[in-house]
């Protein structure tokens, strides 16, 4: 007894970092961490002197020097004088739109393909297979091309549109216009008193995020559901609408209008955006499919008897019994898709579309021949989002989690 005291009073030894099992595997660790930073330095550096004898240092001056040539697709001011900078944030928000865009669009056509795979209609199942099977075995690359060349083969020219032996017409009311050189469609216009209209559309929106988390704890206590569905949309629409006709109307909506050989006004959206966009979202829908389907099939088919016996429709048993223990299956395919959906982005340039590929990892970087600090900071940027995805899916990931009691 009086050894074993001894034994625990004795002090730290560094012997024990390598014998003690308590440390040891933090140490292997350390160790492991230290060589793979000194390694990253060795190359680092090699780089930089290597750089250096070749008459480059390691500068990354060149982003404050004029780009010399224009990006297709913008969402904030550039022209050819801009710099180098400017045109890799332009490429940058290019890349984040199509990325937002095309996550939240597969998204939704994926969880619809999921669960109507699991249709008791034979045909239902079997084109929601073929659509699956068929996306997911063709190179994405191969579907963006396509859909490129559908709309520049398909779709009418401007010129077209005119005269009174036009062969095309605009849509929906004579504001959308589909052409083979892109897609026009209003252009809100924004007046004296349209920022109180955001200001309570946002609240509106805080308001269903409220009341969503009041209904939940409500019925929680006391078992009655509420219609929240239809009260969620009155809270959406009638301040929104109230605001908007008190305030004068003051958000109006600029129309694109033919004039000369092209459309002008509106919003002008490029078709190698569309194709980009709509291929990225059709060609992850199917995975994202599959990762629903095995979601729902990995809840127990006791728990939909369970519900359908107490005369739970099967939407609703869907919704609120099926879903939510689905998705801890569901949620971290859920996120390599995200993931790569946004890295597919950057094939972007077999369509002519400017994202940060095009851009900063493309023309920059053949202007300027700094090689090794434009693909340092595309490499950084790609980076940048695919953490931040990850970093916010994890977050909802840990927020939807089934919590034992």
């Amino acid at each position: 007894m009086t050894a074993m005291t001894d034994q625990q009073k004795a002090g730290f030894r560094l012997s024990q970092l390598i014998y003690d099992t308590r440390y040891r595997s933090m140490t292997i660790q350390a160790v492991a961490l230290i060589l793979f930073m000194l390694g990253i330095a060795w190359l680092l550096s090699n780089a930089a002197q290597n750089l250096a004898a070749l008459g480059k240092p390691l500068s990354f001056g060149f982003l404050f020097e004029p780009s010399g040539y224009d990006i297709n697709q913008q969402l904030i001011e550039y022209d050819s004088q801009s710099s180098h900078g400017r045109a890799a944030i332009v490429g940058l928000l290019n890349t984040m739109l199509v990325a937002l865009m095309g996550c939240i669009t597969a998204t939704v056509i994926g969880v619809v393909i999921g669960v109507l795979r699991l249709s008791h209609n034979w045909i239902v199942a079997r084109l929601m297979t073929v659509y699956i099977e068929g996306f997911r075995n063709v190179p994405v690359l191969l579907w963006i091309v396509l859909f490129m060349a559908v709309f520049i083969e398909s779709l009418p020219q401007p010129r077209d549109f005119r005269g009174d032996d036009a062969t095309a017409s605009m849509v929906l009311s004579d504001s959308v216009a589909f052409t083979n050189r892109g897609f026009y469609i209003p252009r809100p216009e924004w007046h004296s008193g349209s920022m109180v209209v955001v200001i309570v559309f946002l609240l509106s929106l805080a308001g269903i995020w409220f009341f969503g988390r009041w209904a939940r704890k409500r019925q929680d206590a006391t078992g009655e559901i509420l219609p929240t569905f239809w009260i969620k949309l009155a809270i959406f629409v009638i301040p929104s609408v109230l605001a908007f006709f008190v305030m004068g109307q003051p958000i109006t909506l600029e129309y694109p209008a033919l004039k000369g050989f092209n459309f002008t006004g509106g919003i002008y959206m490029r078709n190698s955006l569309i194709a980009l966009w709509l291929a990225l979202s059709l060609y992850t829908a199917a995975f994202i499919a599959e990762a629903v389907r095995s979601g729902i099939q990995s809840v127990s088919h006791g728990q939909t008897e369970a519900a359908f016996a107490l005369g739970v429709r099967p939407g609703r048993t869907m919704q609120l019994v099926i879903l939510p223990q689905a998705l801890r299956v569901i949620i971290p395919p859920l996120i390599s898709q995200y993931l790569n959906l946004t890295k597919n982005s950057s094939l972007a340039i077999a369509v002519g579309y400017m994202d940060v590929t095009g851009t900063l990892g493309g023309i920059t970087l053949n202007q300027t021949g700094r090689e090794m600090e434009s693909l340092l900071l595309l490499m950084a940027c790609y980076l940048t989002i695919s953490l931040s995805v990850s970093a916010v899916m994890n977050w909802y990931n840990n927020a939807i989690k089934l919590k034992e009691r």
